[in-house]
Parts: C-alpha cells; structure tokens; sequence
C-alpha cells in the first residue's frame, strides 16, 4: 500500500473503532508514515481473497483493543504462507538449460501466487479427484483396459509368478485365490502363498513365496464366491 491507501485505511478503520483517530494533523502525519512503514508491503486488496479491511473488521469484532500494523501484517502472512503450501511449482516454458531463465520465472511465478495476482497450481491426480480423469489419459485407459499395456504385463510376469497366475485365474472365470487369506501358510489376503513344511518336530519349515496358491486357499475362493451368488431357489 501506498501513502495514500494507508491514508484510506485509517479512514475506515477510524470510523469502526473512533478511538484510532489522530485530530492532530502531526500526529496524523507519523500514524500514516508509521503504517506505511510497516505495512508498504502489505496489499490492499488481490484479486484471489486478500483484503486489508477484512482484516480490519475481523479484528475490530473480536478484540477489545485498538487495531495495530501487526494485527493487519499478521493475516497477511498467513494468506501468503497458506498460498505457497498449495501450489506445486508447473515446469518453467523456457529453456531448461537457461539456469537463470528458468529460476527466474520459477520466482515470479511463485512472487505471483503468494502476493495474490495468480492461484495456486496443483497437480492433478491421474485416476481420481474431483475434475476426473484427463480426457487423453481416459481414452488412453479404454484402449488398453489397464494402466499396464498387455506387452508390458506379459514381459513382466517371469517376474512376479505369483500375480501372473492370479490375473491369468482370474481371466478364465476361476476364483481369485489371493482374494482370501490363507489358512495353510496364514498368507494375508492379496499376499502369495508361502512354501511351508511340517519338520518332525511338528514346526513349520520353509517361507518362499509360491508361484500358485495352497489348494485349500483356492477351495476357499471358490466357496466365497458360491457364497456371494444369488440363490435360485
């Protein structure tokens, strides 16, 4: 704020709270160049949600005592503090080998946001959220069927046995075994079976993961989903 701006301010706050009024013009003059000097900073209004008289009342409503620079600089800092904490800085336009260009608008950019000329930039989530889905990345999705493009989920299975047999069970109708938890090998739910033997001391032996399920572990998917159709009866 300038000179005149804080001359304005002090104008309405004097008519909120009458005991803030200096009737001597000396005494006015060091108010507005005490308050220039500590709020200059300090905008009156921002296009996103800023406003020094909000403040103002806010505080003349809740506080008995006379309204002070920091009772205005400290909402301030707050908007400002708030502001940075929700954006994400986007990728500068320039030349990402020009150091200086790019720090120089990663500046103004974030100079913008926290001063209240510009919004926060969040990024958006790629599968949920309130704007939904990018138009590109759904249609992308309903080509494909999955995230995972089915070349790459066919290189990738040698890897991971394990979920390789549960998407091929459950692509030909059969029971998702890791659907339940394991009453052998106490596999959680989603977890693969673990190889476990008996020793002659009646303990458990043996914790590699198995590449297919324990057969009482599929005998109880398929029970559950026995369980879970309507009857016809």
């Amino acid at each position: 704020m300038d000179r005149t701006e804080i001359a304005a301010l002090l104008a309405f706050i004097g008519r909120l709270d009458p005991r803030t009024i200096r009737t001597d013009k000396g005494e006015a003059r060091d108010q507005i160049a005490q308050w220039h000097e500590l709020l200059g900073e300090v905008p009156m209004a921002t296009p996103h949600g800023w406003d020094a008289r909000t403040a103002v009342r806010q505080h003349i409503r809740l506080s008995p005592y006379p309204i002070l620079p920091a009772d205005i600089g400290r909402p301030w800092e707050d908007y400002r503090r708030d502001r940075l904490q929700r954006h994400t800085d986007p990728t500068p336009s320039v030349d990402p080998d020009d150091q200086a260009a790019w720090t120089a608008e990663l500046a103004r950019t974030r100079r913008a946001v926290a001063t209240g000329s510009a919004e926060p930039a969040r990024h958006r989530a790629l599968t949920s959220g309130r704007d939904g889905l990018d138009p590109a990345l759904e249609a992308r999705l309903r080509a494909i069927g999955s995230c995972i493009p089915p070349s790459v989920r066919t290189r990738l299975a040698p890897y991971r046995p394990a979920r390789a047999a549960r998407e091929a069970a459950v692509s030909h109708g059969e029971p998702d075994a890791l659907g339940v938890r394991c009453e052998w090998c106490h596999a959680p739910e989603g977890q693969p079976c673990r190889s476990r033997r008996v020793g002659p001391d009646g303990g458990s032996r043996g914790n590699a993961p198995r590449a297919t399920p324990h057969p009482s572990r599929l005998d109880l998917a398929a029970a559950r989903v026995q369980a879970q159709q309507p009857s016809t009866a």
